[in-house]
């Protein structure tokens, strides 16, 4: 379904399309992505088509949510087969802002949106400031575009959490919409960082998921929650991983689970294999 995609570049002209588009009583959902896409950001493009009447997707790689060691400057920038495929999902309107557009007063004097508790864990211990950095950019989206619906991909579940929290504690109207991991044929959940793994590295990749099938197993058969995190950081090291965490957590607030309650659950993995470092997640 090719689209003629437009382009903004800055509020002005975002704003102007988004007038229009309210003022047909069109339905907007906004995709927001960092770019080089690929077939799990293409079904988040989809899921909106079919829900909403106008799609923007927003290409942008954040320089607030990457740390002192991470991999901004390296992040690889595909605007313009971004846009071609944007145009072949039927996507409306593509955003492109600058680093300046989004952060007017520079990155360091910018103000911050901070999410307690559900950011501060797992990836948010690893990465400091991260999710600080993904709830202020994604903040800022939402007030220049001011969707209907968001859509976001499952594969980062805290990021979901985090997302579903500020919009709920900011009382803004829009409602989240989560899209279930896209895999590869063998399993492995679609990463622009795959690209950074070895042929020998991406056979080796898919023991995440293979983990997180059985630690589900081994939850659904009883066995203790602490002893089934242990055996799969233990598997996931055997295998090559560097690991940062393992865990099970409450699907609804990612909290540590109380074991006299029946509740759905969540297995996280965080691992790095050689440049890439890798997440994924099953539901219990």
């Amino acid at each position: 379904m090719r689209s003629d995609l437009q382009r903004a570049g800055d509020a002005t002209g975002l704003r102007a399309c988004v007038a229009k588009w309210r003022l047909a009583g069109a339905r907007i959902g906004l995709v927001p992505t960092m770019g080089n896409l690929h077939a799990g950001h293409l079904a988040l493009i989809a899921a909106a088509r079919a829900r909403c009447d106008r799609v923007i997707a927003s290409v942008f790689v954040n320089p607030t949510q990457f740390g002192p060691n991470e991999d901004y400057a390296a992040y690889p920038r595909t605007i313009e087969a971004d846009a071609r495929g944007l145009a072949d999902a039927g996507c409306d309107l593509l955003f492109e802002p600058t680093v300046s557009e989004l952060y007017p007063f520079g990155t360091e004097a910018s103000v911050r949106v901070h999410v307690p508790l559900l950011g501060d864990g797992l990836c948010g211990a690893f990465r400091p400031g991260h999710f600080d950095g993904v709830a202020t950019v994604v903040s800022k989206l939402f007030h220049l575009v001011q969707p209907d619906l968001a859509f976001f991909g499952r594969k980062d579940f805290q990021q979901l959490r985090v997302i579903e929290r500020m919009t709920r504690d900011l009382r803004l109207p829009i409602e989240i919409v989560g899209i279930d991991t896209v895999r590869e044929a063998d399993g492995l959940a679609m990463s622009l960082r795959n690209q950074y793994l070895s042929p020998d590295e991406r056979v080796r990749a898919v023991e995440i998921q293979r983990t997180l099938l059985a630690m589900r197993d081994a939850i659904g058969q009883g066995r203790d929650r602490l002893a089934v995190e242990m055996a799969a950081q233990d598997r996931l090291t055997e295998a090559g991983f560097r690991v940062d965490y393992v865990a099970i957590r409450r699907a609804e607030d990612l909290a540590e689970p109380d074991p006299a309650r029946s509740e759905p659950l969540v297995a996280l993995v965080a691992a790095r294999l050689g440049r890439a470092r890798l997440i994924d997640n099953v539901l219990i």
